[in-house]
């Protein structure tokens, strides 16, 4: 897993925990991604397969971020969703690895979700490439 270096986001969102309970809370890998900004390797999340109806949720702190029937297949290996529920996500720029990317966060704890970017299918033409280390799946029922 890469692990970039940079402060994890931790102010001005509603859901506020500390490092040790950010720790408790999420596994390891997860508490790299969410918290420190790590992405996990392409192609290892389950959630790439996951075809079934529900939503797509935060790790962190359950907050409702994707819709199942946004989700596509882009190829980039890692789970790509075209929306983003509304309100559920806040972004910021990225200057990190020698580029200019867009950074997508929850929008209650500000976990790092991965990235946006402007080459996905339409309605929206956005491309939501999320680590699937940062989302649970909840299927409906």
């Amino acid at each position: 897993m890469k692990r970039p270096t940079g402060d994890a986001p931790d102010a001005g969102f509603p859901v506020q925990l500390s490092d040790e309970e950010w720790r408790k809370k999420l596994s390891p890998d997860q508490y790299q991604v969410l918290r420190h900004q790590a992405t996990e390797r392409p192609g290892s999340s389950p959630l790439n397969h996951e075809k079934r109806a529900g939503t797509f949720v935060c790790a962190g702190c359950g907050k409702t971020l994707f819709e199942s029937d946004t989700k596509f297949d882009s190829g980039c290996g890692w789970p790509s969703f075209y929306q983003a529920k509304d309100g559920a996500v806040a972004v910021r720029e990225d200057h990190s690895h020698f580029m200019v990317r867009t950074e997508v966060l929850c929008a209650d704890c500000g976990g790092h979700l991965g990235h946006v970017f402007p080459d996905g299918p339409n309605p929206t033409g956005l491309r939501y490439c999320m680590n699937g280390l940062a989302l649970d799946f909840k299927p409906k029922t």
